[in-house]
């Protein structure tokens, strides 16, 4: 037998001045505590909005704190805080992922934001004018529901990973933690982006290295010299920020082919890999005899695989239709304009380049914000409207308003 679902309304602990519940003032759900949810969270306490956060992990920080125990930021701590709270280290140096995983949390605390922990989302619905969110044996109904995660949740790999032996060691790039975890003997890497990159230096050394992949290109300077840490770094977000947005000609016609793109090499380039002893192979195209098949026939006697292949569209527990042909979510500046309510932050190229990066989430989350209260109010306004005229009933609707605001 099925357990019980728990049905929490967004509103609940809100009461109207008879002390009953006020349906009016459901509160927003934001999925996804991360910088994104956070920064959202961060406007919606400034404004008097009720929400509450909801988060898959156990702590806040902690899809920061579960990647690769050497990973570093590309971006300084002059450009890593979030709203409110400068990023608590020298300005020019590259936090790694436990100091951000630390500062989400601290930040979380600091401003007493209603991050529920453990509460993975199954769906998003919607019955009349409100939504459903369901998570396990829980389910929400809010007015009001913000998307606070990137497009790519969902790690890749091939369909004939399956197929590789037994006595071969795979992982993706997301369950990769050190090299503690590799069987001795030879590493293939699949993917030469940055997150395969930056494990094949980490291994090299320690391992015969492979990497398989195209290349896309890599940042011209050193991003740890002192040109890159205090003026390529301020470069880099103005054109991020200001010139490759939707609010530029550039911006709207180079966006296409940007979101689909692949970012460059960052901190590792070309020639570190093979400065480090990396062997450069060709595409890997299927499996024979349990071996990794390369195009051109070669098969590879391998004791580790690492998959950095990326991550896949992960919205379909959103049922809603809100999602165009790629499975990509239709927005403008991520309003769903066709579902009032709706919002999406966080994701890639949502209004510029920098959207689903730390130096320009806050931006993305300031406008949401202002849309969320913007759309409360139209509803209260509407209740107000549908009431009986008598003079009672106007000062109760009014100090409902003023107390929100």
């Amino acid at each position: 037998m099925d357990s019980p679902k728990l049905i929490l309304r967004g509103g609940e602990g809100d009461t109207d001045m008879h002390g009953q519940l006020s349906k009016r003032q459901r509160k927003t759900i934001i999925i996804g505590g991360g910088q994104a949810g956070l920064s959202v969270g961060y406007h919606l306490k400034k404004y008097g909005v009720p929400f509450r956060i909801l988060d898959a992990n156990p702590r806040v920080g902690d899809a920061w704190r579960n990647r690769w125990d050497s990973l570093r930021l590309f971006t300084t701590a002059r450009y890593t805080g979030l709203p409110g709270f400068p990023f608590p280290a020298h300005r020019a140096s590259f936090p790694t992922k436990d100091q951000m995983a630390d500062y989400l949390e601290s930040y979380a605390k600091r401003f007493n934001l209603p991050v529920e922990n453990g509460v993975r989302v199954d769906s998003v619905s919607r019955v009349g004018e409100h939504f459903v969110v369901s998570a396990g044996n829980r389910v929400y109904e809010a007015d009001q529901v913000v998307i606070a995660m990137s497009n790519y949740q969902e790690p890749k790999t091939p369909e004939f990973a399956k197929l590789l032996g037994p006595k071969i060691n795979q992982l993706h790039s997301y369950q990769y933690k050190n090299p503690s975890q590799l069987k001795p003997g030879g590493v293939l890497i699949v993917g030469a982006g940055n997150s395969g990159a930056d494990i094949a230096i980490e291994l090299a050394g320690k391992h015969d290295v492979l990497m398989s992949g195209t290349e896309s290109g890599h940042v011209p300077f050193r991003i740890e010299s002192l040109f890159g840490r205090y003026i390529l770094g301020r470069i880099v977000r103005f054109v991020f920020h200001n010139i490759l947005s939707l609010g530029t000609p550039i911006g709207r016609k180079r966006r296409e082919a940007l979101l689909h793109g692949k970012a460059p090499l960052v901190r590792v380039r070309p020639k570190d890999l093979l400065n480090a002893g990396v062997e450069r192979v060709a595409k890997v195209v299927g499996v024979r005899e349990g071996k990794p098949l390369l195009e051109g026939g070669r098969t590879l006697d391998i004791d580790n695989v690492i998959w950095c292949t990326g991550f896949g569209q992960s919205f379909l527990w959103v049922h809603l239709p809100v999602f165009d042909k790629d499975g990509l979510p239709m927005h403008e500046r991520g309003i769903v304009k066709s579902i009032p309510g709706l919002y999406f932050v966080g994701l890639h190229f949502l209004y510029s380049l920098s959207s689903d990066t730390l130096m320009g989430i806050g931006r993305d989350a300031k406008y949401i914000a202002d849309a969320v209260e913007a759309e409360m109010h139209r509803r209260l306004s509407a209740d107000y409207d549908k009431r009986p005229s008598g003079p009672k009933n106007r000062v109760a609707t009014q100090m409902r308003v003023d107390a929100l605001n």
